[in-house]
């Protein structure tokens, strides 16, 4: 045998005792077999290698053969779960049988020869299919699907959502399926703003004119047709973290003239709430204190970054409506999650709703605050104006992942969607999706108000369970069947009222999966078997499964399911389209001395992430992505997909991975790599008329079309950084283009950042 066969044989017998040892963990403490199987046979064939045995060649035929039957009857056919029980195998076997056959002679030489070949081939072929997108779930045939009539009359972008019903849909269709390939940037603006912070701003359109905000705040007034900058504002806005700005307010009074008739609403980072006239970006000098309302009046003492706006403010009506992120998991008694209602012309406050006083209808009594330590609101709520409801998706009572000390009015509307009188703040109806809320699962995203058939006002509420919630937005019954399901409470920390059920959306489709030994993953059968033993290892009982002292694993997770990029609707076919993320966390609570000698090696960033004190309570938290040491998640891919559910059948139309590991890889080494196989993904949707969904918040750097009848990717294009931002459209009045609009200001978890924002649209003929 040749001295390279030697060597193999010896890095052989070292990856089979690996992995028979890691496999015997893994069978100890319940788990399969297989890699202490497949590892002795490795280890087995090696040793017989380095004899000179010629029954080496036939244990590692054994050994795959094995390796298909029993992938293909954890995994059956799913690509990406073969990926790592088969690619490793295979290479493995082959090398093996290409160095090994000098032990034999005659025609089982060659027929060994021929195996290494077909494995060399396997491997290329399985190899090659990784570039191949392949959907969760194939798109279903439906011969009365097609794009809704366009309407390329050109009509404002209002709002965060397109208008306050958060849509995200434009009638127009000059930019189609046909034409999309011809998708070209028209022009680019470089704002200034390079950080810190995030940029996830979705710009607004009103008649001639951009309105773009950025993620310190400053805001852009820009042509349609060129990008030129018309005026800018800078609020001088600071904050610790957390920087960003989502989009604007806009409104048009019908009353005045002159000055501020037309007036941005825009919000802070150190929570201010200004008005802007909309032609020159100066203050309203009507408006609070010289155009500068101070959003901290009564709410007592708020450190720096525990209180303030990350997402667009609303306008009903005359009514901008306000609410706030607070810092998650920091201390008990964080500031309030006072929803508030300010006059759009005077900034003078109209109402307050105090879910933890409802006696407090505006500003507090004489040295009280609004009561601290509420659920807030730190999304952006919806608007029906025919009903008069604002629609308020509200979070969870800090800290999340300990409930012991937490108020009766925390229990009643932590994530709780609440409908609101929008003249006088006060409650109409509430709907909650989580009891006892111990896992983050806040409201994330601005509800869609939709009309289902019969003309039935209807609401489509998307959580970071992945749970879909249709409610009537008159009264907020359920439309489609919610049922109370028992949950366990197996592992949940002493004196917590855990609540025996949790309600359940079971006739809509979930944008989630539970997690079993069977659905862990890794790049290759090494990590994979490492998540497996890591799983065992951790407490998993479902989608609630209780914090404790000892690891638990939350999925989905505090990132999501369903985040705050919300939905987009096609509103003629009741089609809706929505991104999701698929990474589990690992929770664990400590002690307060343990976690204070665990700070100090593992820097808590003040966000309320990672590590995180929890004051006020005998208990901090570790949160962590639960990742391989490989840095990829250990659940099954895709990490992330784009999703089409119709509203008429409450079926998945069609389920597809969003981006490639282009710019992510081992070790946090980027890949460069195409491979399909779904990220994490942020920001949301927009849909047109056109046939055509377009997003850009996914890890690598493009902007995609879909079409909207299948999910084919139908048109990309790379962007100088990637993007956390929901895309816009829009038609000059001037020239009848249309446009698609992105802020490109760096992808999440990513250091490549920008300052961009980039307009699209199909070239004009000479």
């Amino acid at each position: 045998m040749s001295k390279i066969a030697r060597l193999y044989a010896v890095v052989l017998l070292i990856i089979g005792a690996a992995l028979t040892a890691g496999g015997l963990w893994l069978a100890a403490l319940g788990g399969t077999p297989y890699y202490a199987i497949f590892g002795a046979t490795l280890a087995l064939a090696a040793v017989l290698a380095l004899r000179n045995h010629r029954q080496a060649n036939w244990v590692l035929v054994f050994a795959l053969a094995g390796t298909v039957i029993w992938s293909l009857f954890e995994a059956g056919l799913r690509f990406w779960d073969l990926f790592p029980r088969l690619l490793a195998p295979i290479a493995l076997v082959g090398l093996g049988l290409g160095l090994f056959p000098s032990i034999v002679s005659g025609n089982a030489r060659r027929g060994f020869r021929l195996g290494a070949a077909a494995c060399a081939i396997a491997f290329a072929a399985m190899f090659g299919l990784a570039f191949v997108p392949h959907p969760t779930v194939s798109a279903v045939a439906a011969a009365d699907y097609s794009p809704g009539a366009g309407d390329n009359a050109p009509q404002d972008w209002t709002s965060y959502g397109a208008s306050t019903a958060g849509l995200r849909y434009a009638t127009y269709n000059k930019i189609n399926r046909d034409n999309v390939a011809t998708l070209k940037p028209a022009w680019t603006i470089r704002t200034g703003d390079m950080g810190p912070g995030i940029d996830q701003n979705t710009p607004l359109q009103i008649g001639d004119t951009l309105y773009s905000c950025t993620r310190n705040n400053v805001i852009l007034a820009l042509d349609p047709d060129t990008g030129a900058t018309r005026w800018r504002f800078d609020p001088h806005a600071k904050a610790p973290f957390w920087q960003r700005c989502r989009s604007l307010g806009y409104y048009q009074s019908t009353t005045a003239s002159g000055e501020c008739q037309q007036r941005l609403i825009a919000t802070t980072i150190d929570a201010r709430l200004m008005a802007l006239d909309a032609r020159t970006g100066k203050l309203c000098p009507g408006f609070g204190n010289d155009g500068t309302v101070s959003l901290a009046e009564g709410m007592g003492p708020v450190k720096p970054g525990f209180y303030f706006q990350t997402s667009a403010p609303l306008v009903a009506r005359n009514i901008i409506v306000i609410g706030g992120w607070v810092v998650d998991n920091e201390q008990t008694g964080e500031p309030s999650g006072v929803i508030r209602g300010f006059d759009v012309m005077t900034g003078k406050l109209v109402w307050a709703w105090d879910l933890g006083n409802p006696a407090i209808t505006r500003e507090p009594p004489p040295g009280q605050t609004y009561t601290r330590g509420t659920p807030n609101m730190w999304t952006t709520a919806a608007y029906d104006d025919k009903l008069g409801l604002i629609y308020v998706p509200l979070g969870n009572a800090t800290p999340d992942y300990y409930g012991v000390q937490r108020k009766p009015w925390a229990d009643r509307y932590n994530s709780t969607l609440v409908a609101l009188d929008v003249t006088s703040g006060r409650e109409r109806w509430k709907f909650q999706t989580v009891h006892h809320d111990l896992w983050d699962y806040d409201l994330p995203a601005q509800p869609a108000l939709v009309n289902l058939r019969g003309n039935i006002p209807a609401l489509l509420l998307s959580t970071k369970r992945g749970q879909l919630f249709l409610l009537n937005r008159a009264t907020g019954q359920p439309l489609s069947r919610v049922v109370e399901k028992p949950v366990s409470s197996a592992g949940s920390m002493p004196g917590e009222r855990m609540s025996p059920t949790q309600p359940y959306s079971v006739d809509m489709p979930v944008i989630a999966e539970t997690l079993n030994e069977r659905r862990m993953w890794g790049m290759t059968m090494f990590d994979q078997l490492a998540c497996r033993i890591s799983f065992r290892q951790s407490r998993y009982s479902g989608d609630f499964t209780p914090p404790g002292m000892t690891q638990s694993i939350e999925h989905p997770s505090n990132l999501g399911g369903l985040n705050w990029g919300s939905m987009s609707v096609d509103v003629p076919n009741n089609r809706v389209f929505m991104n999701d993320v698929r990474v589990p966390m690992t929770v664990r609570l400590m002690t307060r001395p343990e976690f204070t000698e665990f700070a100090k090696k593992n820097h808590p960033d003040g966000t309320g992430h990672g590590p995180s004190p929890q004051l006020g309570t005998p208990y901090g938290v570790n949160i962590q992505m639960w990742m391989t040491k490989l840095g990829v998640p250990c659940s099954r891919p895709p990490f992330g997909t784009i999703t089409a559910v119709d509203l008429n059948t409450r079926k998945i139309a069609w389920q597809v991975p969003a981006g490639t590991a282009e710019e992510l890889g081992l070790l946090g080494i980027k890949s460069h790599l195409p491979m399909p196989i779904g990220m994490p993904t942020y920001a949301g949707t927009s849909v047109t008329a056109g046939g055509l969904l377009f997003f850009a918040g996914s890890q690598d750097y493009y902007l995609r079309a879909y079409d909207t009848s299948d999910g084919k990717e139908v048109w990309r294009y790379r962007l100088p950084v990637g993007s956390s931002a929901t895309p816009m459209t829009y038609i000059s009045p001037k020239t009848g283009r249309q446009y698609v609009l992105v802020s490109v200001g760096g992808a999440a978890h990513s250091k490549d950042v920008g300052d961009y924002v980039i307009a699209f649209s199909i070239p004009q003929s000479k």
